[in-house]
């Protein structure tokens, strides 16, 4: 993805965000500057992977194939078996019309998608065979709320303002948008999206980026490049 159109792309969502009434913690509006200008030690928040976060998927077509993220908390397990973080993961998605994200699943993380504010959502459904495949023939049961709702293998559920799908691991789901923007919420066990996201053709989760422009705001892969930035 080009920078200028990563920086286009959080300036609608913070946007659309703020016509919500929905308020992201100040990290949301640091500048490089603002980064670099920290007192505080910034480890955890790099670690556990807070902030920004946009994706085309390696597809180069934001538009029809991508993603908007702020992951708010989050916590991680390190190799020395201690802990940083919380032992949940939460996020504000932006979903826009028609615009998808692909068909992935988890191994790991269960998590209720969570309709805040604008268009309804739509996620098509599918079950994990073993070997990872897609199995294209069982129905998959989920929850809307606490409700057991069943669909064919494929089917589509609509998920409506102020309502909630439960996708647990091996439920492979792809969602958009239907018929406008859609402000999401994401609650979960913690996330990994290094390691824990499963998708059934070949994509990359991060951007590479053409640098065409300053950055408006960092994102997540931004972190660990942060003094390129300065």
């Amino acid at each position: 993805m080009k920078r200028s159109e990563i920086n286009s792309a959080i300036r609608a969502a913070e946007a659309m965000v703020e016509s919500h009434c929905f308020f992201l913690p100040p990290l949301a509006k640091w500048n490089p500057k603002a980064w670099l200008a920290q007192t505080q030690d910034l480890t955890e928040i790099r670690n556990i992977g807070l902030g920004w976060d946009i994706t085309d998927f390696g597809k180069g077509d934001f538009e029809a194939e991508g993603l908007v993220l702020f992951t708010l908390r989050n916590g991680r397990t390190n190799s020395d078996g201690t802990e940083c973080g919380v032992p949940y993961a939460e996020k504000l998605l932006i979903s826009r019309a028609g615009q998808v994200t692909l068909m992935h699943y988890h191994r790991q993380k269960t998590e209720d998608i969570i309709v805040r504010a604008g268009a309804p959502l739509a996620v098509k459904l599918f079950l994990v065979a073993d070997g990872g495949d897609v199995d294209r023939q069982s129905p998959v049961e989920v929850r809307l709320d606490g409700m057991h709702h069943v669909v064919e293998a494929g089917g589509t559920i609509l998920v409506e303002r102020g309502a909630s799908i439960t996708l647990e691991p091996g439920c492979a789901h792809e969602f958009w948008g239907h018929g406008g923007d859609c402000l999401i919420g994401e609650v979960s066990s913690i996330n990994d999206d290094v390691s824990d996201n499963y998708f059934f053709e070949p994509i990359s989760r991060f951007p590479e980026i053409e640098e065409d422009e300053a950055p408006y705001r960092l994102i997540v892969p931004d972190y660990l490049g942060l003094n390129r930035l300065a």
